[in-house]
């Protein structure tokens, strides 16, 4: 992970954020200049060590996921806040 970089940890026991929470958060990160690393764990999950380090603890909801598959969902997300702060029409 980056020096300093905000660290956001995929977690089930973590906060929901709709589409555009999430929008909001990454303009308020982008404006403040802040390099982020995102962690979604394997198989097992992710060391207690590093849920606790981390800034942010982003759920996906109650469903169990593949790491594979939430991958797809965090980048189809991210891609979906950023049409909304461009006021693009794909979040509708």
């Amino acid at each position: 992970m980056p020096a300093g970089a905000r660290l956001i940890v995929l977690d089930r026991g973590g906060s929901l954020w709709s589409s555009e929470e999430l929008a909001d958060r990454l303009e308020r990160w982008r404006d403040q200049g802040s390099a982020l690393a995102l962690v979604i764990g394997g198989a097992f999950g992710l060391a207690p060590e590093l849920i606790t380090r981390a800034a942010y603890r982003w759920s996906l909801g109650p469903l169990t996921l593949p790491h594979e598959l939430a991958r797809v969902v965090v980048l189809e997300q991210w891609y979906r806040a950023w049409t909304i702060l461009r006021g693009e029409p794909y979040h509708k």
